[in-house]
């Protein structure tokens, strides 16, 4: 919270990270993706974690939720896994494309 960013729920699987954040009202969303993702990779980087040269890709993608879908996403967040043996990465970023008109540029995704 040094950085005024409160961050409720974080998992991934592979080829993405969902977090569920709570923005301040003077936050901005890229702002706040930048600090995580700078500090996030200086410190895998710093640590070693990673074999190679640890970088996030360049976009992100965010969506403002209701209090009633909170304890859902914050499930959703802690099954990545799970949810991942029925439904891959590829299929599940085409449905969110394809449901919310996403414009995606597949040379920095692939």
């Amino acid at each position: 919270m040094k950085k005024g960013i409160y961050i409720d729920h974080v998992n991934g699987y592979h080829q993405h990270l969902h977090a569920l954040i709570s923005l301040g009202g003077k936050q901005d969303v890229s702002d706040v993706m930048q600090l995580i993702k700078g500090e996030s990779s200086f410190w895998i980087n710093k640590n070693k974690l990673t074999r190679m040269r640890f970088e996030w890709q360049d976009d992100f993608y965010s969506v403002s939720i209701g209090m009633p879908q909170l304890e859902t996403l914050r499930q959703y967040i802690r099954n990545q896994p799970e949810h991942h043996t029925t439904v891959s990465f590829e299929n599940e970023l085409e449905k969110i494309i394809d449901e919310y008109k996403l414009q995606i540029n597949w040379t920095k995704v692939h």
